[in-house]
């Protein structure tokens, strides 16, 4: 889709954005879009080659990154302090961390449901709240854009870890919502079902794609980049007067 400058002049910050998938989409819109990025993901060496082929298209003062495991506090609160010394403050911030898997609840062990719940949500959480520390103290407004899914609406056999997962990102984002209100911060998320990216890909069996994709309105899965137009609306001013907002990216929200 062609940049029509929605973000000029804003500094956004994308966690989980080093990649194919919808992190990696969601920069690059931005950058289309007009915005100067910070991106952050657990996957260092990714990460650095991601920012540089980003650069070498958009310029090197557009983008820049640092290491981010958001299960990490540390380096959370490193991700937002780079992006204050790094332009002056921020203005968007899109929570994109997330960990799935598949197993049924008979034989998930705590570690298997911990590990989902702390990247999925938790780590949601303390990029929700750093953001939120430094866009109340700047005063100037602001929008977070957290990525949940249509799981955290509907049941989904071996998915009980992510699905109250994701349900918890869309209670955490309604919340947040309301209290950030007072500051001039919006908080929206985006709930998509299938987006095809080669991790997804990796780590799913192709009969469930198969069989995931005939249940979707148009009969194929979304591309990465259908999500991020999304993201781009909740953080541009075309969805001004939204907040505390769950908006679904699929035909699957019920």
């Amino acid at each position: 889709m062609p940049g029509h400058g929605l973000l000029t002049g804003r500094t956004a910050v994308v966690t989980a954005a080093a990649g194919a998938g919808i992190g990696g989409a969601t920069a690059r819109r931005f950058l289309e879009e007009g915005a100067q990025i910070v991106i952050g993901d657990a996957h260092a060496r990714r990460l650095k080659e991601t920012e540089q082929a980003l650069a070498e298209e958009f310029g090197p003062g557009r983008v820049t990154s640092l290491p981010c495991d958001v299960t990490d506090e540390a380096q959370v609160q490193a991700l937002f302090a780079h992006a204050e010394r790094a332009h002056g403050g921020l203005d968007i911030v899109v929570n994109n961390a997330g960990l799935g898997g598949t197993a049924e609840l008979t034989e998930m062990t705590d570690d298997q449901w911990s590990t989902v719940l702390d990247v999925t949500l938790n780590g949601t959480f303390r990029c929700t709240r750093a953001a939120l520390r430094s866009l109340k103290a700047a005063g100037r407004g602001g929008v977070l854009v957290n990525n949940a899914s249509v799981i955290g609406w509907r049941a989904q056999t071996g998915q009980a870890h992510y699905a109250a997962a994701k349900a918890g990102v869309m209670a955490l984002t309604r919340c947040a919502a309301v209290e950030a209100a007072a500051y001039g911060v919006r908080v929206n998320a985006v709930a998509p079902s299938l987006a095809m990216h080669p991790h997804l890909a990796k780590v799913t069996s192709a009969a469930l794609l198969a069989e995931l994709t005939t249940k979707e309105a148009f009969g194929r899965y979304a591309e990465p980049w259908e999500i991020a137009n999304v993201i781009v609306f909740l953080a541009s001013g075309y969805s001004s007067y939204m907040t505390g907002e769950v908006v679904s990216v699929s035909s699957q929200h019920a």
